[in-house]
């Protein structure tokens, strides 16, 4: 199975994006983007200094942009994306990127949700002195320890060995000053403690923006950071992106999915390296892709044939399925299973793991035309569970 997914800020380098602008196709495309975005972002990506794109309302939507064209590069024809992968995730920023990959929502309207996005984020930040670190290393427990003892929130759970902390210039020094043992600090080059209660204010911002938007329900499956959950409805997906503003950063979940799913490949977006070298740690045997150039992108599509196929949730205008946002042991409802006609939220039953037990909706209702599962079944992430007729449908 392949699993693509898109880096989140930090990702930015110098001049990162000179060699992709090189071909006409994706300078076009690229420049519909920034204009949509109102930046000059060709020139961010290549003549801009380190400090100028680590502003959040310019990096930000200088890495959704700079994804999603790419990814066209890489698939010239979307169904052929949809063909070979299994599964997108994003992680902070790079959740935008991955739902409009997904066909969730348009890369117009990925392109203004980062812009506000940015603007909202970069307020928030300039209202407090606050930032970023990376505790590398060490033990877990005690690194979370660390991190109460100061103040600081987890913002990044990155998987073992990699935890971000995040909090006020005073409480990120007073972590420097008092590390955790055997672990080593990198101050990261954000300008704000993103995934904190320090971005509240731009929740409210962007949620009120995105009541206006229209999505659709992915075309594949999408591995949300809030949780490691998939999530196949379009609503979720948008409501998960606002959310995760002021909220933790779950990357270690979202492994731990890619895994439940048989995750073979990963291929990171450009600019890549970030994700490829967590998931080379954490997922031993799973080949990793890191499309940095344009001259890598044969390679990188051989690379999507070899580990692609079909999360088989393909949108056909006769029927909907609802699927398992986790692995685990599905519990049919007793309602759900006695009834021919489902409304809209209706639930349809849980899935419980080792960590939890999810309740399953089925967000749009509809009738009933088949059951994929059974009660006590072992389903996996994205697994469909039922499929439905939808009300008024042709």
């Amino acid at each position: 199975m392949l699993v693509i997914v898109a880096p989140g800020q930090g990702a930015q380098s110098p001049g990162f994006l000179r060699p992709w602008l090189e071909d006409p196709t994706f300078a076009s495309r690229f420049a519909w983007l920034a204009t949509v975005a109102g930046l000059d972002l060709a020139h961010y990506g290549t003549e801009a200094d380190a400090e100028t794109i680590r502003e959040t309302n310019i990096a930000q939507p200088l890495l959704v942009a700079t994804g999603l064209v790419a990814a066209l590069e890489l698939f010239p024809h979307p169904a052929d994306a949809f063909a070979q992968v299994g599964a997108v995730a994003g992680h902070s920023v790079g959740e935008i990127a991955a739902a409009a990959g997904a066909r969730v929502i348009t890369a117009e309207q990925a392109m203004v949700l980062v812009r506000e996005r940015g603007n909202a984020m970069a307020r928030a930040a300039a209202a407090t002195p606050t930032g970023m670190t990376a505790v590398l290393g060490g033990d877990r427990d005690e690194v979370l320890a660390a991190l109460d003892k100061h103040g600081l929130t987890p913002a990044n759970d990155n998987g073992p060995g990699q935890v971000v902390a995040a909090g006020t210039r005073e409480q990120l020094e007073a972590l420097a000053a008092e590390p955790p043992a055997k672990a080593r600090l990198m101050p990261l080059s954000v300008a704000g403690a993103f995934h904190t209660h320090h971005m509240e204010p731009a929740v409210g911002h962007l949620a009120a923006l995105a009541r206006s938007v229209s999505v659709h329900d992915p075309r594949t499956r999408v591995i949300s950071n809030r949780d490691g959950r998939v999530v196949h409805d379009g609503r979720d997906v948008l409501a998960r992106i606002v959310g995760q503003i002021a909220s933790p950063v779950r990357w270690d979940l979202c492994l731990e999915t890619m895994e439940d799913l048989g995750v073979t490949g990963i291929l990171e977006m450009p600019p890549a390296g970030t994700l490829t070298g967590i998931a080379k740690r954490t997922l031993r045997g799973v080949e990793t892709f890191a499309l940095k150039t344009p001259d890598q992108l044969d390679d990188a599509r051989a690379f999507c044939a070899k580990h692609g196929e079909s999360s088989d949730l393909g949108i056909s205008p006769t029927w909907r399925m609802v699927v398992s946002p986790a692995k685990g042991t599905f519990h049919q409802d007793t309602a759900a299973a006695g009834t021919d006609v489902l409304r809209p939220g209706a639930a349809i039953g849980d899935v419980a793991s080792l960590r939890d037990r999810t309740q399953v909706t089925a967000p749009h209702g509809g009738t009933v035309v088949e059951w994929l599962v059974e009660d006590g079944d072992l389903v996996s992430p994205g697994q469909p569970l039922l499929r439905l007729h939808p009300e008024g449908g042709a």
